[in-house]
């Protein structure tokens, strides 16, 4: 149990969290666009040079020799997906998903809006296979930038609506998770990778010990990423698979709701900006043909189309034959408008992106293609969830309405 005078309910916890990644999702808009105005404004080769600088970090073999950009996509970035990595944890043992009846609707909601863009972008450059490789980008939500825009509607969009984003974002973020793990993996070194299995046994073992203090952790995820980071996966996900092993309660210590507390505020007005104001510098030299190049298009048209189809799609199917049901004062009009939200990939898209290609022009061509869908998404749905105001909420469909209720689950 918690100490009296600190207990705070699972539906608490989500409206911190929204509050805090809404603002987070302005500090992003406000970092992108910075890098295109820098960019666009004369300054292309002096952006493109500071983030090419090279870092040298160790000594001798074991050193780590990379260029600022990639210190921000490997080092910083996996701070981000530690901290999906305890948000996903939460959610599964204590929030949202950790019961089918409220899991139902997003996940069914998140394949479609992953399966779906990724279908259109293949039949858009199906006869280019140098694209094809990028079929992952449309596929990913930005929730801190989605959830920034929901924020300017205020009372109108309901916070059920907020908190399905919110589900349909995390089951998101897993798939990515799962995606760059399984498809964006360069060369293994299996030594390396062996050595990694240490540090995982280390943070086990202190899960299973009750240890509460986050120190021992951080230094054996350290670690951890060091070695990920030289076996040839993708250095971020040593940052979630380091966040599984954050125990959510030691007696009435609480170390996973600690740690994300502590890290939500710097990864959303630091870690997040840093990365989009490093990834959003294009140059927008080509006007429309530069859209219309296949891999741009389909990206767009992913975002756009496929995230509108995929999710709106979904959640209508679901609750039509009743294997899902809408949250209490969601209507199908807001369900669209989410759906249309979702397409906005920005931070993720832009980092698979960047795993997905290693040419300059197909970069560009990626970051114009995310930027112009994420854009376009943007202004549909905030005019559709503008336009839709909830007069009557639809009838749950198969099952009574449930409270949050905050599980306390030792883990």
């Amino acid at each position: 149990m918690r100490e009296p005078g600190n207990e705070k309910s699972a539906g608490t916890q989500i409206l911190d969290f929204i509050n805090k990644e809404s603002i987070g999702g302005l500090a992003l808009v406000c970092a992108a666009a910075f890098a295109m105005i820098w960019v666009n404004g004369g300054g292309e080769d002096a952006y493109r040079s500071f983030f090419a600088f090279p870092i040298n970090v160790g000594i001798g073999d074991l050193a780590i020799n990379k260029p600022l950009l990639l210190w921000i996509n490997d080092g910083l970035m996996a701070l981000f997906f530690f901290l999906v990595g305890l948000e996903v944890k939460r959610e599964i043992v204590t929030g949202q998903l950790n019961s089918w009846h409220q899991a139902a609707l997003p996940v069914y909601a998140a394949i479609g809006g992953m399966v779906v863009p990724a279908l259109v972008f293949v039949a858009i450059n199906a006869d280019y296979p140098a694209n094809l490789s990028g079929w992952a980008i449309p596929a990913a939500t930005d929730i801190a930038f989605a959830l920034g825009l929901l924020a300017l509607l205020g009372s109108r969009v309901p916070v059920a609506l907020k908190a399905l984003l919110l589900a349909i974002a995390i089951i998101d973020d897993i798939g990515a998770i799962l995606i760059i793990a399984l498809f964006y993996t360069a060369n293994l070194n299996l030594v390396a990778l062996g050595l990694g299995l240490l540090p995982l046994i280390g943070l086990f073992v202190l899960n299973r010990m009750g240890v509460a203090r986050i120190l021992p952790y951080a230094l054996l995820s350290l670690v951890l990423w060091v070695l990920v980071l030289k076996s040839g996966v993708h250095a971020t996900l040593a940052g979630v698979a380091a966040a599984m092993f954050i125990p959510i309660a030691v007696g009435k210590q609480r170390p996973l709701e600690k740690l994300e507390h502590a890290l939500h505020p710097f990864v959303a007005f630091v870690v997040l900006p840093v990365f989009a104001f490093a990834n959003a510098g294009v140059a927008f030299t080509g006007g429309l043909d530069a859209l219309a190049a296949p891999l741009s298009l389909g990206i767009a048209a992913g975002l756009v189309i496929g995230k509108q189809v995929g999710i709106f799609g979904a959640c209508l199917v679901a609750t039509k034959t009743r294997i899902a049901s809408l949250p209490p004062d969601v209507t199908l009009k807001q369900i669209y408008g989410l759906s249309c939200l979702a397409g906005i990939g920005f931070t993720m898209s832009l980092f698979i992106g960047g795993l997905a290609f290693a040419d300059p022009a197909q970069i560009d061509a990626v970051k114009t293609g995310v930027l112009s869908g994420s854009f376009i998404s943007a202004v549909i749905g905030m005019l559709v969830l503008g336009f839709a105001r909830p007069e009557k909420a639809l009838p749950v469909a198969t099952a009574p309405r449930h409270e949050i209720e905050n599980v306390q689950t030792d883990a």
